[in-house]
């Protein structure tokens, strides 16, 4: 059965994922950015893959896309911690002000 949605005040907060970090330590501030963007894009990544034929990297067997998947998160993760396409660096930005706002 369908379940109702949550209102937005049960919602995830974005800034509980620095919530209780001392203003000095950014580190947890640039890994919540580096996993954002290795989230964005993975799925990038999963959409540009959508639609081709099966074999290549993943072959065509029972496991391709499952293996497809990993792969392509892979590449999503190496990117993102290669430098990625800099949407990484304006997340961490965003993460700090809000979480000096909050103090």
């Amino acid at each position: 059965m369908l379940q109702p949605i949550a209102p937005a005040s049960s919602q995830p907060n974005p800034l509980d994922t620095i919530r209780g970090i001392h203003g000095s330590n950014k580190t947890a501030a640039k890994e919540a950015a580096k996993e954002f963007e290795a989230v964005f894009l993975n799925t990038m990544l999963q959409n540009m893959f959508t639609g081709l034929e099966n074999g290549g990297t993943w072959g065509s067997g029972h496991g391709a896309d499952a293996w497809q998947s990993l792969l392509i998160d892979e590449f999503a993760r190496s990117i993102s911690e290669a430098g990625g396409i800099g949407l990484a660096d304006s997340v961490e930005r965003e993460l700090l002000a809000l979480q000096e706002g909050a103090r």
